[in-house]
């Protein structure tokens, strides 16, 4: 896997943590902000995991918890921007890159899986 995921994640996390001290200190949000921090930062701790996974099943796995914490933290942008903690312009951009990131997991798990032949 190149570290393309792993850099796209990275940023992504640390959009998500200045996300987290904008709903904490500006809109003293501390439920919904913790959650997204929570998915959205692990996003890449598990595509760096996967990366020294020890067998490409083992790779498989944490790619495939990546992407369900990528889609989680989809879940809690939207949230967010609904419920009016976060501006369009802000939730756009997050969901863009969140986007992204969900591209790169799924085509990463499709061909992790074609060369493993399941």
């Amino acid at each position: 896997m190149s570290s393309i995921a792993y850099e796209k994640a990275f940023s992504f996390a640390l959009d998500i943590i200045s996300l987290y001290k904008y709903l904490t200190i500006r809109e003293k949000e501390y439920i919904l902000s913790k959650q997204v921090l929570r998915s959205g930062t692990s996003i890449g701790a598990n595509i760096k995991e996967g990366i020294q996974g020890q067998s490409k099943k083992d790779f498989l796995s944490k790619i495939s918890i990546a992407l369900k914490e990528a889609e989680e933290t989809e879940y809690w942008i939207q949230l967010l921007k609904h419920s009016n903690y976060i501006d369009e312009k802000t939730a756009s951009s997050l969901l863009k890159n969140c986007k992204e990131v969900i591209k790169i997991l799924v085509n990463t798990i499709k061909t992790t899986k074609a060369n493993l032949e399941i």
